[in-house]
């Protein structure tokens, strides 16, 4: 199986809309739902020359799987999120296998010195990944999100530029 990134083109607006419409991807993410193609190709043309974020395809042989990518691109930090979008790709190993890529992206490629996310304490699954690729639980933050205008609470985590050295 072999995994890539590439970055986010206009033509992958139909597959992230229909991927984060979906209820078996939309549960933990912090977006006004539903996408509409329209308003994501007006979020694509405001944001596709910025140098603070970088968003991604995740492709898994040949295929567009999902999403990826860095936001807050400042200070040698970014915000890391990820996405996975088609089912019959989930719990094979892509998302660990792009996730390695983008870290590998931030700390080599572009110097980053730290990543960080936050991930609602219910999204166990997400958890996992994130320990398996290096993240270190650093706290939990109360009340510190809405999502569907809910408070909702989320452990914050972070991987430094030394990650690669500790295996």
């Amino acid at each position: 199986m072999k995994v890539q990134l590439r970055k986010f083109v206009k033509e992958d607006i139909p597959n992230k809309v229909r991927w984060i419409n979906d209820r078996n991807n939309n549960q933990y993410l912090h977006y006004d739902l539903p996408l509409n193609i329209p308003q994501t190709e007006i979020w694509y043309e405001n944001n596709k020359y910025r140098t603070d974020r970088y968003d991604a395809v995740i492709v898994c042989d040949d295929v567009a799987v999902g999403l990826i990518g860095l936001l807050s691109i400042s200070g040698g930090r970014a915000e890391y999120y990820v996405t996975l979008g088609e089912r019959e790709f989930k719990g094979k190993g892509i998302a660990k296998k792009a996730t390695d890529l983008l870290l590998h992206y931030a700390f080599f490629e572009i110097g980053l010195q730290e990543v960080y996310l936050y991930t609602e304490i219910d999204n166990i699954g997400a958890q996992r990944l994130f320990e398996r690729c290096g993240f270190i639980k650093m706290a939990l933050e109360r009340d510190s999100a809405l999502n569907r205008g809910r408070n909702v609470e989320r452990y914050y985590y972070v991987v430094s530029s030394d990650y690669k050295s500790k295996g």
